[in-house]
């Protein structure tokens, strides 16, 4: 029997503030330190990219207006090195608050753009995301850590110890959203059956496996208030839920075994006509176990009985998904997911 208990990490979460203002950077850092956080400040583009290159922060905060490198240039330089590739970018600015310098800071690699001046209460909650995340993510990969140790003796049990980890996680989701019971489970199963239909290797069903057990992990980072409020959503409610698939990206992506599991948790709410989210991603730039994945969610919350709703007839949810085919489903697999159904 193995005795040998998962190392527990202790860091302290760090942020980086860039700001050519020395009181923009006074201010910031009197209102993230109720984080409890190590704020590390830089006055310009290249001190800031000397400190991502130390130490491994959390989030970093950048102005974009600053002499010599602005914020956008610094942004794709942390996004080109390797080391500071994954580190999440939240923009401040009070000159470009527009939707093309939104659209820039995001094609920069940003997570988030916010306009100054700022609600504080907004901006705190933001960074507490990103701060609960990297945590997960330290937790994630002392496990992962852990479990690469034992691979030599337990190969089989190894493999196991993850996915059962993932299904505990996936579990504790659905009693959080208080989703219909067995959710995951089911569109795992109808997604892995088309994923077999479509040719798909073993190998890859592995990680189409975790994807689709993990297609809400991104959820964690949503506030109760939102994600179990019983009304409809404001449009600024809908905005920050639409952001869980980026947060499941930068919680998963820095997992080396969970990062063939992304696309379904990334891009599961992407739609065939483009119309979708987080990217807009249209038709084949969806990945395909994305597209299949997308059918079995619908097609589940559809057939599943709801406390605000019955389950929709079997026949009328397969014409729901056949109406559905060419804007938010793949018409090349739509007639091959419903023949799948009727097996």
């Amino acid at each position: 029997m193995i005795k040998k208990n998962p190392p527990v990490q202790v860091a302290k979460p760090s942020l980086l503030i860039v700001d050519d203002y020395a009181d923009n950077l006074f201010t910031l850092s009197r209102l993230l330190k109720v984080l409890d956080v190590d704020v590390y400040q830089a006055a310009s583009g290249e001190a800031a990219l000397s400190l991502a290159l130390e130490h491994d922060f959390c989030v970093a905060i950048l102005d974009v207006q600053m002499p010599g490198m602005n914020g956008y240039e610094l942004a794709e330089l942390l996004r080109g090195n390797e080391s500071t590739s994954k580190l999440p970018i939240i923009f401040l600015s009070a000159m470009y608050s527009d939707e093309y310098h939104h659209r820039k800071g995001y094609d920069a690699g940003a997570v988030d753009f916010l306009s100054k001046p700022y609600i504080p209460e907004i901006l705190i909650s933001k960074v507490r995301v990103f701060i609960s995340l990297y945590e997960q993510r330290l937790q994630l990969e002392s496990w992962a850590h852990w479990l690469e140790f034992l691979v030599a003796e337990r190969t089989d049990e190894l493999s196991q110890s993850y996915d059962d980890t993932l299904t505990g996680w996936a579990k504790a989701l659905e009693l959080r959203e208080r989703e219909t019971a067995g959710h995951s489970q089911r569109v795992v199963k109808l997604t892995l059956r088309m994923a077999v239909e479509m040719g798909f290797q073993p190998e890859m069903l592995v990680h189409i496996h975790r994807g689709a057990l993990l297609h809400d992990i991104g959820k964690m980072g949503i506030s109760d208030s939102i994600l179990l409020k019983p009304g409809t959503l404001t449009e600024g409610e809908w905005h920050e839920m639409r952001q869980h698939p980026i947060y499941a990206y930068e919680l998963l992506r820095q997992i080396k075994f969970l990062e063939p599991a992304l696309n379904i948790p990334y891009t599961h709410h992407e739609k065939w006509d483009g119309s979708g989210y987080p990217r807009g991603l249209k038709g084949e730039q969806i990945p395909l176990e994305a597209r299949i994945f997308a059918m079995a969610d619908v097609w589940d919350a559809l057939t599943s009985k709801r406390p605000y709703r019955k389950a929709m007839a079997r026949q009328a949810a397969i014409q729901h998904i056949r109406e559905q085919s060419g804007t938010h489903f793949d018409p090349n697999l739509t007639e091959r997911f419903i023949k799948l159904l009727e097996l």
